[in-house]
């Protein structure tokens, strides 16, 4: 149900290596995180140029039942964003590990990165 070529986070994000900008990975939410929201309607993303220290909140995602805060997997420079969330905040929805993408980081520490799920760890998870 999960990719394999994914990293997971206990948050339910998802980091994919390399990102489309050289030396970056790209982050999303996952399928699991997408249907427990219900539909996005609003999304709140950290800008180009902005730090974000894994762990910590650094954008949101508002549904039609909650807000919920967006966590940086891994800390370093946000390198890009999908700015085509602003007018269709939906495609998280419809399309969680494509065109919904949230943003790319620039990692400052690669060893981070080893310390995500991979997705049969990330399945269990999510059963248990």
């Amino acid at each position: 149900m999960y990719p394999d070529d994914l990293k997971y986070t206990s948050e339910h994000e998802w980091v994919r290596e390399p990102g489309e900008t050289a030396g970056s990975v790209r982050i999303g939410i996952t399928q699991y995180a997408q249907d427990a929201l219900g539909d996005i309607v609003y999304v709140s993303l950290p800008e180009v140029g902005d730090t974000v220290q894994a762990g910590s909140t650094c954008g949101e995602l508002e549904s039609t039942k909650s807000v919920s805060d967006i966590y940086a997997p891994v800390t370093g420079e946000v390198v890009a964003r999908n700015d085509s969330l602003d007018a269709t905040p939906e495609l998280v929805n419809s399309d969680p590990y494509g065109g919904g993408w949230l943003f790319e980081v620039a990692p400052s520490d690669d060893t981070e990165l080893a310390g995500l799920m991979d997705a049969t760890t990330y399945q269990a998870s999510v059963d248990s």
